[in-house]
């Protein structure tokens, strides 16, 4: 009977300890107003001519999910709205602010004249790795992403403050743009929110 007793109180602790999925209603959403209203991270997110809609979408999500303050379209990148971007936003394009811009380095001037420090995200001489990369308190951001073959043009490259890389230790000599614009926006969060 001891054993039973014993066994029985293992197994409460046990399902006391199970991870349940959370609901929907459980996770505390914003609505799009909410987010709208809320504070950002001073982080804009450029796309430099990036090809694939999808990755736009993804952009979007990942911005949402980070409260990013905006995203910049620039040259072919498409626009919103549009069912592929939609795919992968899931939404996120209506509550994320957006803006387009037909040249990417008219975009950067307009950034940096509303005082936003500019960098690229690029493979270059002189980078900064993103883990060492430590924002100023105070200051406000934009990272530009480029095309998914070409990158970030050179001319807005030298447009730029500097370069942030994210080490790589494989093969390849790229991420997705969309993995990247998640691991930057979520390194540059770390920074601010932790």
């Amino acid at each position: 009977m001891e054993s039973y007793r014993q066994l029985s109180a293992v197994i409460n602790i046990l399902l006391s300890l199970r991870m349940d999925k959370l609901k929907v209603q459980e996770m505390n959403r914003l609505t799009v107003e909410e987010f709208r209203q809320s504070n950002k991270l001073p982080l804009v997110v450029v796309l430099d001519h990036v090809r694939s809609l999808y990755n736009v979408g993804s952009v979007f999500r990942s911005s949402d999910a980070f409260r990013v303050e905006a995203v910049v379209l620039c040259g072919i990148t498409a626009q919103p709205p549009h069912p592929e971007i939609h795919k992968t936003a899931l939404g996120a394009e209506d509550s994320v602010r957006w803006q387009y811009f037909k040249d990417t380095l008219e975009a950067v001037a307009q950034l940096k004249a509303e005082g936003y420090s500019v960098w690229a995200v690029e493979q270059c001489k002189g980078s900064t790795m993103l883990q060492d990369f430590q924002p100023e308190e105070g200051k406000k951001y934009a990272v530009v992403l480029g095309n998914e073959v070409k990158g970030v043009q050179q001319q807005v490259v030298d447009a730029c403050e500097g370069c942030l890389e994210i080490p790589q230790y494989g093969t390849k000599h790229s991420l997705n743009v969309s993995v990247t614009a998640g691991i930057v926006i979520w390194e540059l969060a770390k920074k601010w929110l932790l």
